[in-house]
């Protein structure tokens, strides 16, 4: 039997009304309404729709309607359909654009509502923003989404790792209405029949999970479609530099790019945080894992003042979109926001590293005449995969791992350049090139940027990875790292760790080419790198040269 925790829905805030609100096919979702002191006059809404519990005290969502109605926004909450309190069917994702749609007809219609709405939220609830805005509600004036994308919880395809929250998140949050916590055992085999223990175990199975495993059933999510085809709203963009979810966010802006609307009323704002809005900037007192409404309410502002100062123009229409910077940007490292018309911002030059068959990173003229090739190898076992750095990938920053450690594995190619002589500012798009290849059919390829501190610790500060599907041949790889605003200090360098595998975060190959989530063999596979001459490992980034 295997054991879980099961959370219930919390009782709602005292500081609101709880409705039951209901949708096109008689669904009723519950929702609070918050009212700046009990006043029902006519004014501007904040919409907030999540799957966490309205009332819990995992997302906190009563301080942050408190602070909104401070500003003088009613605010709603309201469980997505199927969780908590709320009526219907738990079912990841596709019911959210009808449901947005529906819920912020129903605003319109209240008494305290003066037809203006807005909307904001993280994750889960900044995808159900997207949502709301594909369905081109006149109401709808700005949204503020923050560390999601409109791919969101999008099972692996083509050259995508999956993700080890993939199938989880379907059993933890979307089973049913309540969230059911367990963890999982990644060293037995097959992953597939724990599910099915834990299924048994509970009684009931999960429509999210069965509609994604053993075959993908590809529902429709915006009915209308992409959001980015339709008419532009205003959104506040918000993207965390360790946020294990910024790939997503990143390939939503190079959609917007390529619309004029949407870019026209697309403002990014990138911050040092990781998904669970810890910071690079916070002080030993402020990584606490459980934090406490005091420190919650001390943070309120730096997580929602730039949200209020961008309705204050985009709903309320006080000031222009001038005053609103285009990209608020911190180079992490740094103290403050720097701003620029785009990102990446002017000034910045490609430089590029090789990595040499003796474990260095140069760059240069080195890197251009480099002709010496050599093969390295190194073993993938699938029962003894490359850890990955922290338990919960989503609060990275709270834990901050040493990641230096891990070069001593005989699995972890390194790759380390000369210590910089001064402050370099790393801005802009990270790439890795490589050729590979393996005596497995398929082969996962894991790339890692790290700051190398004089003491010898290493922060990661970029990372990205690739899957391999016809691994036995010689194959040319390009690797997204993502983005990079990160100052690398005086006596500091580069370093760059190789692996075929970052477990649990990312399901580790059994080594046979099965489907990793219900192999039950495994086997170890040889892996190769190119490395020197024109085929071997580069590292691409940029530089941001200031006057």
């Amino acid at each position: 039997m295997t054991e879980f925790i099961r959370i219930g829905p919390a009782e709602p805030s005292a500081l609101a009304v709880e409705e039951f609100v209901r949708m096109r096919d008689g669904v009723r979702l519950a929702t609070d309404v918050y009212l700046p002191g009990g006043d029902d006059a006519p004014g501007d809404t904040i919409l907030i729709r999540l799957p966490y519990d309205k009332g819990g005290a995992y997302t906190f969502i009563p301080l942050i309607a408190e602070y909104f109605m401070g500003r003088g926004y009613r605010v709603v909450a309201q469980d997505v359909r199927g969780k908590f309190r709320s009526e219907g069917e738990a079912l990841l994702l596709v019911n959210e654009a009808d449901d947005g749609y529906d819920t912020i007809e129903w605003i319109t219609r209240q008494r305290w509502s003066n037809g203006r709405v807005a909307m904001w939220g993280d994750s889960y609830y900044g995808f159900a923003q997207w949502a709301a805005a594909s369905t081109h509600h006149p109401a709808l004036k700005a949204i503020s989404p923050r560390v999601t994308g409109t791919q969101l919880g999008e099972p692996a395809r083509g050259d995508t790792v999956e993700m080890g929250i993939t199938y989880l998140y379907a059993l933890t949050y979307f089973h049913s209405a309540d969230a059911y916590f367990w963890e999982m055992d990644w060293t037995r085999r097959p992953y597939a029949a724990q599910v099915e223990e834990f299924l048994a175990t509970v009684g009931a199975r999960s429509i999210s999970y069965d509609q994604w495993y053993p075959h993908v059933v590809r529902l429709r999510r915006f009915r209308q479609g992409s959001p980015f085809d339709g008419p532009a709203v205003p959104v506040l963009h918000t993207i965390g530099w360790w946020d294990n979810c910024a790939p997503l966010s990143w390939a939503d802006v190079a959609e917007i790019q390529k619309r004029p609307a949407w870019d026209q009323n697309h403002f990014l704002r990138i911050e040092p945080m990781d998904h669970e809005a810890f910071s690079l900037l916070d002080g030993p007192e402020q990584l606490v894992e459980d934090r406490p409404v005091e420190q919650i309410r001390s943070e309120l502002p730096r997580m929602l003042d730039p949200t209020l100062a961008f309705f204050e123009v985009f709903v309320r229409g006080n000031g222009s979109a001038r005053d609103i910077p285009r990209v608020a940007w911190n180079l992490a490292g740094t103290e403050g926001m720097r701003t620029s018309e785009s990102w990446p911002p002017a000034g910045v030059r490609e430089v590029q590293y090789a990595a040499t068959p003796d474990g260095a990173l140069t760059t240069g003229g080195a890197a251009e005449g480099m002709d010496a090739a050599a093969d390295v190898t190194w073993t993938h076992d699938p029962d003894d995969p490359v850890p990955s750095s922290v338990e919960n990938a989503f609060a990275f920053l709270l834990f901050r791992p040493d990641e230096a450690p891990l070069a001593e594995r005989d699995d972890v190619l390194a790759f380390t350049s000369a210590p910089v002589e001064h402050d370099v500012d790393l801005v802009g798009p990270v790439r890795a090139t490589a050729t590979v290849h393996s005596d497995g059919p398929v082969m996962d390829v894991f790339v890692r940027l790290l700051d190398l501190a004089p003491d010898g610790t290493a922060l990661r500060i970029a990372r990205g990875q690739v899957h391999v599907v016809d691994a036995t041949a010689e194959t040319a790889v390009e690797i997204d790292l993502g983005q990079l605003g990160y100052r690398l200090r005086a006596g500091h360098a580069l370093r760059v760790h190789v692996s075929a595998s970052d477990a649990p975060e990312f399901i580790p190959l059994p080594g046979t080419g099965e489907d990793p989530w219900g192999a039950t063999e495994t086997t170890p596979n040889t892996e190769h790198l190119t490395v020197g001459g024109p085929d071997g490992l580069r590292i691409r980034l940029s530089i941001l040269e200031e006057e």
